[in-house]
């Protein structure tokens, strides 16, 4: 069962930094490129205590989405300080819409990027998608918006591998994610034909 993405709008009024569009942002001096990730990667970081906080990171979330489906954005945004940011919004976050839409940034870059460097850290990534959805896998409204960034990363890194672009042991493929991923899919035969 795929489920069908709402399309993305942020309010930039709320936005807690500047809107800029792509073309601002690939125009940068490499300090204010630099300023820009750290203003995100802290307003990502902070708690989410109370409805408005959550509200203006999902805002901030909707807002990378927007920027995520360029290649050369997502080339350089998935290179930067923001993903390993995102890993840890994955792991912490307590609430489950920042986490879906996290997810959803992530599949998102791993879709668009066309360059992918060593020491990006996809295998954690993938490990920590494997043990939500392991963990929640009863729960098909957070699968749905999981399993799409675990397949992106997994055919990420698949389409480096055939390239011959990176040894095979530079993003070890816990082998869980793909028990995960097969009884997902098979679940889901059976849910589609039940």
């Amino acid at each position: 069962q795929i489920m069908k993405q709402v399309p993305v709008r942020f309010d930039s009024k709320t936005l807690h930094i500047p809107a800029y569009s792509v073309e601002k942002l690939s125009s940068m001096t490499d300090t204010d490129w630099n300023n820009f990730l750290k203003r995100v990667c802290s307003l990502l970081d902070s708690s989410e205590k109370n409805t408005g906080a959550a509200r203006s990171k999902l805002n901030l979330l909707y807002y990378l989405c927007t920027l995520a489906v360029h290649k050369e954005m997502a080339s350089r945004l998935i290179s930067s300080q923001l993903f390993p940011t995102l890993i840890q919004q994955l792991r912490t976050a307590s609430n489950w819409d920042i986490r879906a839409k996290v997810g959803r940034v992530i599949g998102l870059l791993a879709l668009h990027t066309s360059e992918l460097g060593e020491n990006v850290p996809v295998s954690e990534a993938i490990t920590l998608l494997t043990e939500l959805i392991r963990e929640n896998f009863r729960n098909s409204k957070l699968k749905q918006c999981l399993l799409p960034a675990l397949g992106e990363l997994l055919y990420l890194i698949a389409s480096k591998e055939e390239k011959g672009e990176y040894p095979r042991e530079c993003w070890a493929v816990p082998s869980a994610a793909y028990t995960v991923l097969m009884r997902c899919l098979r679940e889901g035969v059976r849910l589609f034909h039940g």
